[in-house]
Formats: structure tokens, sequence, C-alpha cells
């Protein structure tokens, strides 16, 4: 069994920073990429940034220059830095995992929970 579990969103004024971080736990042979989406009132979830095992990275376009995403591998855990933050990231954020389980060699896709990240003007 995988659990993805987020952690560190909150209430920030607009031009702060917040860091959310996120860990993949259990029975993991091996994590090929992790990545934060994110979903605001009324629209779809967006990709906001992904790390494939081997550090290649993307962003979306609204994000890049203000957010980094980097992770630990021997903790299989993800890190989401963001800065600059602008009333429009209000959204809940959801850490994404994809890897293979250790007894299978199955591919395995997760979701956390989901964690609030809220910037006023």
């Amino acid at each position: 069994q995988v659990h993805v579990v987020e952690s560190g969103g909150g209430l920030v004024q607009a031009g702060g920073s917040l860091r959310l971080s996120c860990a993949a736990s259990g029975t993991i042979f091996r994590i090929n990429f992790m990545g934060w989406y994110r979903q605001a009132p009324g629209k779809q979830r967006e990709l906001v940034a992904r790390i494939t095992s081997g550090g290649s990275t993307n962003y979306a376009n609204s994000v890049k220059g203000r957010f980094t995403i980097s992770r630990d591998n021997a903790k299989n855990t993800v890190y989401l830095q963001m800065n600059s933050l602008e009333p429009e990231d209000t959204a809940v954020y959801y850490c994404n995992a994809d890897l293979l389980l250790s007894r299978t060699l199955k591919d395995y896709n997760g979701w956390g929970q989901g964690t609030q990240v809220t910037v006023s003007s």
C-alpha cells in the first residue's frame, strides 16, 4: 500500500512565499516522477510542476521563474518552493506520485489529499 501526503499550505499575502512538501511511503520500488497540481474553485485541475527521478523538471508557464520543484530521492519526498505568490495562485494543491510497487513491479499512480493555498491581495 502506498500513501501520498502533502503538507505546508496556508494563508499568505501577495508577494509572499510558501513551501509545500509531499512524501510518498509504502511498498515502493522506484518513483518515476512526482508532481504538483492545483485546482481553483470552478476550474479544472492543472499541472503546476513535475520532476522525474533523474531531476528533469517542467513547469506551467504561469509559475515559471516563481516556483521551484525539487526532490529528495532518499526520502521519496518532493518540495515546491513558491515565491512571489499572487492571488491567482489560490487553489488546493495536490501531489501526484507515479511509481513502481516493490512486490509486483506494477505501475502505481496516486494522489495526496490536497493542501489549501490562499494568497490574499
